[in-house]
């Protein structure tokens, strides 16, 4: 969990300091560009990469050297010497969570009895809404606090203690588990994966910049084909070898298969949203990051009690009703939340946007544990950290897809040419018109949502994992092909 929460407060932290970062070390536009988008591009093409390390080789190893390599990229982050050091430490940063964020929730589907994974899971999706909005608030404090005059550099920095006691307890209280039978690493599988990823994500975080040169979308249609490839190549390496990167039995589970579908298109409207929202408070309302943070708050404690309360109360008793539950609350949310900004206009005020963010927060927390509980249920222990590993890379390719259709449903809509007297304007509007996109990509999630099973797995039988102890088969749902171990 503490890892976990490194990296998300990780991702959303730079943002707030970008200003300083320009300003106290020199950073060109693009170079700013590259310490987001350097982050995300290691981060993802990394991901699957190192769930299967964790399988093969270990998961706690490989948790633990993520974690070292995380908390050291994060120190030369912060000593860095000039923006090229920053990149390439920020890149480097990426590709150690990459290490790192897989083998949190293998580790949790390998160490855990089934009748308990949800408990868990719901003190994760508690972490993931902290994190995503501590993220903003500690970079605003850390850059307008400059303590002992080192500006920006603490955003990075705070990691290192943080960093040490992961490392320390981890060796201490995680016990190793992996593969129960050999697997080698698929190295054309990387290959392609990466390839693949970088294709779809470089020209959609370097598009607007660009200008949307035509070899953007050449490369994007490409990376179709690379993502064909790779289905023919590991189909093929799972019938030669049975060490795929990618396990091609998990899309025969169901719940797995929709739960895929729906993280991606969860991970577009998270894209959108979190983007806008800060753009819209900042710029457009002309609020600092500090305030623009403190805003937040009641969306974060929301996300936080909604997680727990619906994985060990409502989800056991409700099922996938809870998620689409979920779904219609951030859709409503989003909804109270245009029409307080067209109403209010530039004077909106902070409590004002409490309702629309707490009722947001609510669907968000109904969503984020069980959904992740719902994807693994049926998931061989074998096979965790692979499934692991796509499931972060399919939000993070969702969150890549929708930061690039903000050019679209937002710049679209805001004229580069705006004049300053009519930014704030300009911004609501652009705000207004990118939510109601995200509310259209809600509406899909729910529909998505009907393919998931109406009861997780451990919920179905009473023997199962539970009497079985941790290497028991789990219970597959009635008219689901079993899979072998």
């Amino acid at each position: 969990m503490t890892a976990a929460f490194m990296d998300l407060v990780d991702v959303t932290i730079v943002n707030i300091a970008i200003p300083s970062i320009q300003r106290d070390a020199g950073a060109s536009f693009s170079q700013i560009q590259w310490m987001t988008a350097g982050y995300a591009l290691a981060f993802a093409a990394g991901l699957i990469t190192g769930g299967r390390l964790g399988d093969i080789h270990g998961r706690k190893r490989l948790f633990l050297i993520g974690v070292a390599g995380f908390t050291l990229a994060s120190a030369l982050c912060g000593f860095a010497a000039n923006p090229e050091m920053l990149v390439a430490s920020r890149i480097l940063q990426g590709g150690m969570a990459a290490m790192m964020v897989p083998q949190v929730l293998s580790i949790v589907h390998a160490t855990f009895p089934a009748h308990e994974r949800g408990k868990v899971f719901g003190m994760f999706g508690a972490i993931v809404g902290l994190g995503a909005v501590s993220g903003p608030l500690l970079g605003a404090l850390l850059t307008e606090w400059n303590l002992f005059g080192l500006e920006w550099r603490p955003i990075f920095l705070i990691n290192l203690p943080v960093g040490i006691a992961a490392l320390l307890l981890g060796r201490r209280y995680i016990s190793e588990s992996k593969a129960p039978h050999a697997l080698r690493l698929d190295l054309v599988g990387v290959t392609l994966v990466t390839l693949g990823l970088l294709m779809l994500l470089y020209p959609l975080t370097r598009g607007r910049e660009l200008g949307w040169p035509l070899w953007g979308y050449g490369s994007m249609a490409g990376s179709l084909v690379a993502f064909g490839t790779l289905v023919v190549y590991e189909r093929r390496k799972a019938a030669r070898d049975g060490s795929p990167l990618i396990e091609p039995s998990l899309f025969a589970v169901k719940s797995f298969a929709a739960g895929i579908a729906v993280q991606t298109v969860f991970g577009v409207a998270l894209g959108i949203f979190f983007l806008v929202w800060t753009l819209y408070m900042q710029v457009g309302l002309g609020w600092t990051p500090l305030h623009a943070g403190l805003t937040g708050v009641p969306f974060s404690i929301s996300v936080s009690v909604a997680a727990g309360v619906s994985v060990q109360k409502l989800v056991p008793r409700f099922g996938r009703k809870v998620l689409q539950a979920g779904a219609l609350l951030m859709g409503l949310g989003v909804l109270i939340y245009i029409w307080e900004s067209d109403r209010y206009g530039l004077a909106i005020a902070s409590w004002q946007m409490a309702l629309p963010l707490v009722v947001m927060g609510a669907g968000m927390g109904l969503i984020v544990a069980p959904l992740t509980d719902a994807v693994l249920s049926e998931v061989p222990r074998e096979h965790a950290g692979s499934a692991s590993g796509l499931i972060n890379t399919v939000q993070q390719m969702g969150n890549a897809l929708g930061l690039g259709l903000v050019s679209v449903v937002f710049y679209g809509v805001v004229d580069d040419r705006t004049t300053a007297s009519r930014i704030g304007p300009a911004f609501v509007n652009g705000f207004q018109h990118a939510l109601l996109w995200v509310a259209a990509v809600m509406a899909v999630i729910f529909l998505l949502m009907s393919a998931l099973p109406k009861r997780p797995a451990q919920h179905l039988e009473a023997g199962g994992a539970e009497a079985g102890g941790a290497d028991a088969p789990l219970p597959v749902p009635e008219g689901e092909p079993e899979l072998v171990h």
